[in-house]
């Protein structure tokens, strides 16, 4: 599939904000709003669409309110990014009220994870290049307390695409943020801790193909729906995956990656990334890490597969900007990862 991509970000340009899934703005104003503070800081305008305040019990009654809402600022053409208020549990429900015809034929920037994961897969099915990144209130909000090697990071994906980009890790990182009801917290985030580095689990040589992925969690509940990509749609593609706050159980990680193998996904894919699984131990870890192989090496005979563990993207902070279609490269001999192409125009 040949992908559309956007143009990149200058000082001037509007950025829409919508809560595709849970309205936590007007759950927690504060953090919505410091969150909003750093795009200010870049030169971009905002423009709230008028799900990005909306009360969260309206909008989860009402998902053709959060689609319009999508739509419309594909449509808009003051519109250069989309990027949402945060995450949730339910925005599959939006998907089949999103105008396929307005959002192909208008590439712009699309951001944000977790829940979001399902925007970025209909994107990615319409031959759109998305960002799985951090949404307003989670990721931006916090940016000025987490290492300045992250704003400097999102700003560059969005601001400066070059012809290749080389992926590194943060030394440190942290499992969420303080109690957001209390107002003091505003900005912060929790402890960090060493990161400990990405894990080569297996693989040799070179692997490329276009990323693709999201959220655990959210991407089970597109399965067997009509927005689920079909078999050839994952062809040589770069699949990366990450867990949620909700900390499913590796029980739980293991049958979904079995379903995987059973969509005779581990034998199209040409690389397997899995995000810092948030709140596990470390010897949790390493458990997830020993299912991950044991499933695609052990179950579905794929121990050529090149598989990277625990890298800075999802749930953790801070995190990396994966621009799903774009080429990417796993080198395992120089234990490298990035785009081998321009990610914007």
């Amino acid at each position: 599939m040949k992908y559309s991509k956007p143009l990149r970000l200058k000082a001037g340009d509007n950025v829409a904000i919508v809560s595709p899934s849970w309205g936590g703005p007007g759950a927690f104003p504060h953090i919505y709003v410091k969150g909003l503070e750093v795009l200010r800081e870049w030169g971009l305008k905002i423009k709230e669409f008028p799900t990005a305040r909306a009360d969260a019990e309206f909008l989860k009654r009402n998902p053709q309110v959060r689609a319009r809402d999508i739509n419309a600022a594909f449509a808009d053409p003051e519109v250069k990014a989309i990027i949402a208020s945060i995450g949730g549990s339910d925005s599959v429900r939006v998907l089949p009220f999103l105008d396929k015809k307005a959002i192909a034929q208008n590439p712009k920037i699309l951001m944000g994870y977790s829940d979001t994961s399902t925007l970025h897969a209909f994107c990615s099915r319409q031959g759109l290049v998305s960002f799985y990144g951090p949404s307003i209130m989670a990721g931006f909000s916090q940016m000025n307390s987490l290492p300045e090697s992250y704003k400097a990071h999102v700003r560059e994906i969005l601001f400066e695409p070059r012809q290749s980009y080389e992926y590194r890790p943060y030394g440190k990182y942290c499992d969420g943020y303080p109690d957001w009801a209390d107002e003091r917290n505003t900005g912060k985030v929790n402890e960090l801790k060493a990161a400990g580095g990405w894990r080569w689990l297996q693989g040799s040589g070179r692997a490329r193909g276009d990323l693709f992925g999201g959220c655990l969690e959210a991407l089970e509940m597109m399965k067997a729906t009509p927005f689920w990509p079909r078999r050839e749609f994952w062809k040589s593609k770069i699949f990366f995956l990450e867990t949620s706050e909700e900390k499913p159980s590796l029980h739980w990680v293991d049958h979904v990656l079995r379903n995987y193998g059973m969509q005779d996904i581990f034998s199209q894919i040409s690389g397997l990334i899995f995000a810092r699984a948030r709140d596990y131990s470390d010897d949790e870890k390493r458990k997830l890490e020993e299912k991950i192989i044991s499933v695609v090496a052990g179950e579905f005979g794929r121990p050529d597969l090149p598989v990277i563990a625990n890298v800075d993207f999802g749930h953790t902070d801070p995190q990396i900007v994966l621009p799903l279609g774009v080429k990417a490269e796993i080198d395992c001999s120089r234990r490298t990862f990035g785009l081998i192409e321009p990610w914007l125009l």
